[in-house]
């Protein structure tokens, strides 16, 4: 008999950093008294986070040592008709493994946040939204039906839209996280339409019995049309996924959801709710497998994103904005594989981007705190010298996000572009030259910040000659200085994975049937199996990547920017003047936004007015309402004249009542 588990034991692993919201939340920010301190609101939610987190490792041991399964509900919800709504746990090697993602880096960050939140005034509230992200992101991962599932996909987003905004004084945030919830809403309808059609035609929102009807699904067409319903139900799935993994068009929120603290951007912006997108795709892909115009919409949408978005990671002078582009290039990177039908690839570079990313936001936010919360990276260099914890947990990240042959980063990229190569799908050949151009893009940013931040001439000690953007609460000024060790600490542990779990992982992960029933691959698409005929162990494998255009592509990239920053600084200048054209495009950010306020939002406006002058003023207001008042004051007017109040006019309608009545029955019968 297969190992389980106990509905317990999950319900501590979800239910714990919900224990340290309520906690810290309640009884540390004056809700219900400030009965809890700082000191206690991070040594609370620290705790059951640790022990959520050593829970999920257990459970990853058990799924691949012993083969532990759990597919159950917990409780029934509610019943409509004869369709039941659950909450149940689904506990295989693909949720066990974003268990142990999710946590860990989420354990980290609480650390961290102790020493980078440290003179905040809403520091319990902090720890409060961050273990309620937690467990939101638990709920969603562990779901096994639907209903959980956009529970979870629900609650992130609130959290994420309360940490966006957490310094809700000032205007940016507010603007930005308003701006993250609506785009994230757009998604979501398309999620929410996804979710629908496929109760309606399958009967039930959980995962095993949606599955088990693929085949008849694939066969349905949507009513009225000719098109196929698996393929409007995945297509609209993956436009949920869109907006919570920030694709294109739906991307832009999510480098302006860095006004937010930076421990946030670790967390949510770069190891969890924006990989949702990816593991819900993973999850469906018994139905996706069955869609090749899904597929082929996934992998053309991935490719954009990796490597037009990271191109603007190029002209950025946040610090944290540069992180954030790279971010949405690495989102696209995981998309092609998707589309590409190599789920264990997405998977695969979903964890290890999950450590080098978080680790390099919280390296980037130990150098805003080592610079006095100055994050133009315009006014730093030579911080190698003040902060050699930071410089070589930063140099260990920045070496696995451009794919440096045998850290974590390279496993999975690298086979990400060969994926994209050996996909049979419909736009498969772009993807291919995407990603593989952005593997010089990635580098270029990637070096570019690396020696104006730890290397080159201190700027930090002159007059700044450009705008500052500060993630706290003031500059204060003065030499730049090393974090304190709740802050180091988590960079170092994190800088572990960030190197060794690619060559660890990547056998099991990827060609030892890891994953089993978890995820489908149809035998059509031949991704996969392509990938497992190349492959010959993790150290042959890095040795060979020293012969192939991806290696060659990331040292381009690193010569250039060491030429362009290190050795002749001016080059960058004059390279702006003459293509000033193109940089004017890169910095409105290819006028999506422009798009958006001035012709979606716009348009939406104008449509509401319309609707609002035609449909409620003039229908709802003056034809229902108006209309039906209208008729009820002439109603009213008439009968005033029959109400005289003299007892001969009721007398007479007596009587003419009453012949009417005898002349009726008259000459009826």
């Amino acid at each position: 008999m297969t190992p389980t588990f106990s509905s317990a034991f999950l319900l501590l692993i979800a239910l714990s950093p919900l224990a340290g919201t309520l906690v810290a939340g309640l009884f540390g920010t004056g809700f219900l008294g400030r009965s809890v301190s700082r000191r206690g609101a991070h040594s609370i939610t620290i705790l059951l986070v640790a022990i959520s987190f050593f829970c999920s490792l257990y459970s990853l041991y058990e799924v691949i040592i012993n083969g532990a399964h759990f597919d159950q509900s917990i409780y029934t919800w509610t019943l409509v008709g004869n369709k039941v709504f659950e909450v149940g746990f689904l506990i295989d090697p693909l949720t066990a493994l974003m268990m142990v993602v999710v946590t860990s880096v989420s354990l980290m960050v609480h650390i961290y946040t102790i020493g980078y939140m440290v003179d905040d005034p809403g520091y319990q509230r902090f720890f409060a939204y961050i273990s309620l992200f937690t467990f939101s992101m638990l709920m969603l991962v562990m779901a096994n039906n639907m209903m959980l599932l956009f529970f979870g996909w629900e609650a992130v987003g609130l959290v994420s839209y309360l940490l966006i905004g957490f310094w809700y004084k000032r205007d940016t945030a507010i603007f930005a996280n308003m701006k993250a919830f609506l785009m994230n809403r757009v998604g979501d309808f398309g999620f929410v339409l996804g979710i629908g059609l496929l109760f309606a035609h399958a009967g039930s929102m959980n995962y095993s019995e949606i599955f088990a009807q693929a085949e008849r699904l694939d066969t349905l067409v949507l009513p009225g049309t000719d098109w196929k319903l698996i393929t409007v139900a995945c297509i609209c799935l993956f436009i949920g996924a869109m907006g919570k993994s920030a694709q294109v068009p739906l991307h832009s929120w999510l480098p302006d959801s860095m006004e937010g603290p930076t421990p946030i951007s670790a967390l949510i912006h770069a190891a969890t709710m924006v990989t949702a997108g990816i593991f819900m795709v993973s999850r469906f892909s018994p139905l996706f497998e069955l869609s090749s115009t899904a597929l082929s919409f996934i992998i053309v949408i991935g490719s954009i994103g990796a490597l037009f978005l990271g191109i603007l990671g190029i002209i950025q002078n946040d610090i944290k904005r540069v992180v954030a582009y790279s971010t949405l290039s690495q989102l696209g990177y995981m998309t092609v594989a998707l589309g590409a039908s190599a789920y264990p690839v997405a998977i695969f570079h979903l964890m290890t981007h999950a450590f080098f990313k978080a680790l390099l936001f919280l390296g980037a936010g130990s150098v805003i705190i080592g610079m006095h919360h100055d994050q133009d990276i315009r006014n730093m260099g030579g911080l190698r010298k003040y902060m050699p914890i930071t410089w070589i947990t930063f140099l260990l990240g920045t070496l696995a996000l451009v794919g440096t042959p045998f850290f974590s980063g390279f496993y999975s990229k690298e086979h990400i572009i060969e994926a994209a190569g050996a996909a049979n799908v419909w736009g498969a050949n772009f993807a291919y030259w995407s990603t593989l151009i952005g593997v010089f893009v990635t580098s270029l940013y990637s070096f570019r910040l690396y020696f104006l931040v730890f290397h080159g001439k201190e700027r930090f000690n002159t007059k700044p000659a450009h705008g500052k953007k500060h993630d706290d609460h003031g500059h204060h000024g003065g030499v730049p200085h090393e974090s304190p060790w709740v802050v180091t600490l988590p960079l170092v542990l994190l800088a572990i994975p960030s190197v060794l779990v690619g060559a660890w992982a990547i056998d099991p992960l990827l060609f030892k049937g890891f994953f089993g029933d978890a995820i489908y691959v149809a035998a059509e698409h031949p991704a996969m199996a392509t990938l497992a005929s190349h492959f010959h162990g993790w150290v042959a494998y890095g040795l060979h990547a020293f012969q192939t255009a991806p290696f060659w592509l990331m040292i381009a990239g690193l010569v250039v920017a060491w030429y362009c920053y290190m050795v002749n600084p001016k080059l960058p200048a004059k390279i702006y003047s003459a293509f000033s054209g193109i940089n004017r495009i890169l910095e409105n950010k290819y006028y999506a936004d422009w798009i958006n306020e001035n012709v979606i939002a716009r348009g939406v406006r104008a449509l509401g007015s319309v609707f609002w002058k035609v449909g409620d003023k003039g229908i709802i207001d003056g034809a229902i309402i108006g209309g039906s008042t209208r008729v009820v004051s002439w109603i009213a007017a008439i009968s005033r004249f029959l109400q005289s109040g003299y007892i001969y006019h009721y007398a007479f309608a007596m009587i003419a009542g009453l012949i009417a009545l005898i002349t009726y029955f008259v000459l009826v019968h």
